[in-house]
């Protein structure tokens, strides 16, 4: 049978822009800022994919190895508490400046950092280390599944019919994840006050009739006969009778949550929203791109500081923003791979292999930097130049799934893998 993102893709049917004028011609707002729905509160998971590859060694220096500063002359940073300087967390590792932000949660014990984690699969390419990473089977091409869409369709296998929702996953991208692809039903929007319907190729006319008929979408899905279209017509209507009960043009985040102006940030904006609307929200996803440095990697200026600089006050801010709901949600961020220990003749750094990631909640045995660095000496690195892989990713996935999810069917989340999930979570 054809599955909700393979119709999706054939059909010209998205859940993600305008109507066919170019206005959301069927979306109603009103003052309401929340909405009363009968889903009860349910455990979130929010994930980040840093697009590109995040130099690991810069995010977080294992600044007592000599080593690194001899292989980056023009990247190595100095410790300190002066601003521009590396942030001491635990003696042996320190947050890029531009990540200070982080520090805070650091230190209360909420965030955790995992280093040396990546993929077994030792491929340079973004496109496919990005697919092995969301898809959770970096031993095969062709998975059919993301492990999100896995993660979803466990927690609804152990959900009752009635607290189904269509958003229970949800991407605020405009092109469905690869992590979401899947039998679960997701949704992929790039913009919840632009919400809508857009139908292309032959599809426009009815799209224009259902415009002009002032009943909008009802008129497009009531014109519809094939089972399959009027199913995912159905969760997209749903989906849009509860988006247009919240004024979500005229949200104001929880004091002290400022939100940099940027996709990111409006994307972590936009899933606190849902997540305070009570929507049935269980998986949300993000990205953050531009993280493949190349060239000019820069130090406390440059290209890596200002994408740091944006994630880490994206994160801040949403943590403020959720502080109600924080026992109901942990933040992961995620990156293909990382980059080579010796800097280039360019200032950047060239595709390596292990990086670092954070996970934020109170779900979190924070305050921790997990995984393992070694001394970076030739004999040590793989293929001689980069950071091994010493915690696989599926280590890090499964161990959030179990411990905030609950989710323990490790082999249906991950096929064919047979490691451990790494202790880092309370439960």
């Amino acid at each position: 049978m054809m599955n909700r993102r393979t119709f999706l893709k054939s059909s010209g049917l998205a859940v993600v822009a305008l109507g066919a004028s170019g206005t959301p011609f069927f979306l109603t707002q009103t003052a309401a800022s929340t909405l009363d729905k009968p889903f009860k509160r349910k455990k979130i998971l929010v994930t980040i994919f840093q697009r590109g590859a995040m130099d690991g060694l810069m995010a977080v220096t294992p600044f007592t190895d000599p080593n690194l500063a001899s292989a980056r002359p023009r990247l190595a940073m100095q410790i300190g508490k002066n601003k521009g300087q590396l942030v001491d967390l635990d003696g042996k590792f320190a947050l890029h400046p531009a990540f200070a932000p982080l520090e805070a949660l650091f230190r209360e014990q909420h965030l955790a950092i995992v280093h040396g984690m990546g993929s077994p699969n030792t491929t340079r390419s973004h496109f496919d280390a990005q697919d092995y990473m969301e898809t959770g089977t970096p031993d095969r091409k062709g998975t059919p599944s993301g492990w999100l869409n896995r993660v979803e369709t466990l927690l609804q296998s152990k959900s009752p019919k009635a607290e189904t929702t269509p958003f229970s996953a949800v991407a605020m991208t405009s092109a469905m994840p690869r992590s979401l692809y899947g039998d679960a039903p997701a949704l992929a929007i790039a913009r919840l006050e632009d919400f809508g319907v857009r139908v292309g190729g032959q599809n426009m006319a009815a799209a224009t009739l259902a415009q002009s008929s002032g009943k909008g979408f009802e008129a497009l899905y009531e014109q519809t006969s094939q089972k399959i279209l009027r199913g995912a017509g159905q969760e997209s209507f749903d989906a849009i009778k509860i988006l247009s009960e919240s004024n979500f043009k005229s949200y104001t985040p929880s004091k002290g949550a400022n939100y940099p102006v940027s996709p990111l940030g409006d994307s972590l904006k936009q899933i606190a929203q849902l997540i305070k609307a009570n929507v049935g929200l269980e998986i949300a996803f993000a990205e953050s791109g531009g993280w493949d440095t190349h060239v000019q990697q820069g130090t406390i200026n440059g290209v890596f500081s200002r994408r740091a600089q944006d994630l880490a006050d994206a994160i801040a801010a949403f943590w403020r923003d959720i502080e109600p709901f924080r026992d109901d949600v942990v933040l992961m961020t995620m990156t293909e791979f990382g980059r080579t220990v010796s800097e280039n003749g360019s200032g950047g750094t060239d595709h390596g292999r292990g990086s670092c990631l954070f996970v934020l909640g109170n779900d979190v045995q924070g305050g921790v930097v997990y995984g393992n660095v070694p001394t970076l000496v030739p004999e040590n690195l793989a293929d001689g130049r980069d950071v091994p892989v010493t915690t696989d990713f599926r280590g890090i996935f499964s161990a959030v799934a179990s411990g905030h999810l609950g989710i323990t069917e490790t082999a249906k989340l991950f096929p064919g893998w047979t490691g451990e999930a790494l202790k880092m979570m309370k439960v």
